[in-house]
């Protein structure tokens, strides 16, 4: 928390009042972190990569020096996420009509197995428009056929306007492969670069057709109009209310090969004993990873460093943690690095599926991502606000801190987007809590210029003013939450 300069007895007085805020972490303290995590040796931060290795070693360290102890169930710092990665290999495909090969003259076709091999053949193609209605559910007949779907999608809920959130309805249907359709002239270049960029999935939650691909809008009109049908009625049909889809009358045969990796990747766990057993924990997470060598082999820079995301938030972990660790505390405090939050918050739903302590023994879980966006005196935003009964004790905390609060609930916008949404979905009071979400024009600034792009690099300009701030109000919130005469719940949810 920065200190205004007041005159001396003034300021003995606050230091005084304020031991922990003393000594409190400064932008000088990140910003050696996130050099280190940022820098061009650590390649992005990748899973499954020499990056990552360099990136979970480097928190084992640091954390150990801070005062930590190893927690992972086998007594180690690092807990195994297995991984799997896939990308394009070989494959044919054949649509018929009646009997008859159609001919269709565009070559824009990409096709993913879920194994290394996939043949099929007389697979019923069906059109399902969005892909499910306007409820979110799914009312074609899809079982055992091949389930063509917009990119895009208008007419469905919020909660299922995201590509895997239709992909995923389809494969609970039944469907035996899921094919998406990309307007050439808008989104096809997005959905190709999507299927071709070898992403990471965690095998054991994933919800996913035995085939998985994307044709362009023009692949679809050609085999449409082969076949005799009409596209464009075809589409209107789809605009309608509860569209049920409609089968094609098109068979299609596919033999397809894919490169299939399986990998063990890490979370890093530590943890500061508790002087009371049995009086729960208090949880910190952040995800380590990032995109890795990301730009095409001939750019100038290829990688994206990921220094605001999320190099700033384990640089504030890390000082957290080693503030926390000069004194006892009553309860347990945890300190999860996660893998893979970029391919989905993989490293945080493997830990939810298998944590090292009791879920509903956490009394709260605050995830610290994106931290370096705000300024000093920025206010601070609650993801999660009004999940939980910790919302006015968090901000008297802030209030003590000599933070104002947003009283707002625009940041739930993230809610879905952060680590602590798998914790959230298991009932943990899970909260993220920070100046960088208070401001959204800013936050949606740094979206659209540095975000998951190679200019996301630790730079003299990188404000970590606010995330100085921000580290800080995390020590006053971990000595609270940790103090069971302050606060007494020891249960999730109480």
């Amino acid at each position: 928390m920065r200190l205004v300069k007041r005159a001396a007895l003034a300021g003995l007085v606050l230091l005084a009042a304020s031991p922990a805020l003393a000594k409190g972490v400064s932008e000088a303290d990140l910003r050696g972190h996130i050099e280190i995590l940022a820098s061009d040796e650590y390649e992005g931060r990748q899973p499954g990569t020499a990056g990552e290795a360099k990136t979970v070693k480097y928190i084992a360290e640091q954390w150990a020096k801070a005062g930590l102890k190893p927690a992972a169930a086998d007594g180690s710092w690092f807990e195994p996420v297995p991984l799997i990665q896939r990308a394009q290999g070989s494959s044919t495909h054949i649509f018929t009509a009646k009997g008859r090969k159609l001919r269709i003259v565009s070559d824009d076709i990409i096709l993913i197995g879920k194994e290394a091999q996939y043949a099929k053949s007389g697979l019923p193609v069906v059109f399902t428009g969005a892909g499910v209605t306007s409820d979110g559910s799914v009312q074609a007949d899809v079982k055992g056929k091949a389930a063509l779907l917009m990119f895009d999608a208008d007419t469905v809920p919020d909660r299922m306007k995201s590509p895997r959130a239709r992909r995923e309805a389809l494969v609970a249907a039944g469907a035996e492969a899921v094919i998406f359709i990309g307007d050439s002239q808008g989104n096809w270049p997005v959905l190709r670069r999507a299927l071709l960029s070898r992403t990471i999935g965690l095998e054991t939650i994933e919800q996913r057709a035995a085939l998985e691909g994307g044709i362009s809008t023009e692949f679809a009109v050609a085999m449409v109009t082969a076949a005799g049908r009409d596209w464009d009625k075809l589409r209107a049909h789809a605009k309608q209310k509860d569209y049920a889809g409609e089968a094609l009358g098109i068979d299609a045969d596919f033999k397809v090969t894919t490169d299939v990796y399986r990998f063990n990747s890490s979370n890093v766990i530590g943890k500061l004993p508790g002087r009371k057993k049995g009086s729960g924990a208090v949880l910190y997470m952040g995800h380590w990873d990032h995109l890795g060598i990301c730009a095409p082999e001939d750019a100038p820079d290829r990688i994206c460093n990921g220094a605001v995301d999320n190099a700033s938030g384990i640089a504030v972990l890390t000082e957290v943690a080693e503030r926390l660790a000069k004194k006892r505390h009553d309860r347990d405090i945890y300190f999860l690095a996660t893998t893979a939050e970029e391919s989905g918050l993989l490293g945080a739903y493997a830990y939810a599926a298998k944590p090292v302590f009791p879920l509903d023994q956490i009394v709260i879980s605050l995830n610290v991502d994106t931290i370096a966006v705000a300024a000093r005196g920025a206010k601070v935003a609650i993801i999660g606000r009004g999940n939980t009964k910790l919302d006015n004790i968090v901000e008297g905390i802030a209030r003590k801190a000599g933070r104002q609060t947003e009283g707002s609930s625009d940041a739930n916008a993230f809610i879905e987007r952060q680590d602590g949404w798998a914790l959230t979905q298991k009932g943990v009071p899970a909260l993220m809590v920070g100046g960088s979400f208070a401001d959204l024009d800013l936050m949606q600034k740094f979206l659209g210029s540095d975000y998951h792009g190679i200019n996301d690099e630790l730079t003299d300009k990188t404000e970590l003013g606010g995330a100085a701030e921000d580290a800080d109000l995390h020590i006053a919130l971990g000595q609270y939450f940790a103090d069971t005469r302050k606060y007494k719940s020891a249960k999730a949810g109480e």
